[in-house]
């Protein structure tokens, strides 16, 4: 009974852990995006190519960090 109280999340431990999650999806995503502009910028013709494609790459890579860090 000790250790199951000792052992019970709070609030901001919860908190952090959703926040956590939360940054570990959506860094990759922004990171994506913004690489993929800066790839489309040096590009001659006007295209969103890169953006979208570096956005899908950084969307799959946050799915594997939250999967990676929910899993331990």
């Amino acid at each position: 009974m000790k250790k199951a109280e000792q052992d019970r999340r709070t609030l901001l431990s919860q908190t952090v852990y959703l926040g956590t999650v939360g940054l570990l999806f959506v860094l990759p995503l922004v990171g994506g995006a913004y690489l993929g502009l800066w790839l489309d910028e040096r590009a001659s013709d006007y295209s969103v190519y890169w953006t979208i494609v570096m956005m899908v790459i950084g969307l799959v890579l946050g799915a594997i960090n939250v999967y990676l860090f929910i899993r331990e």
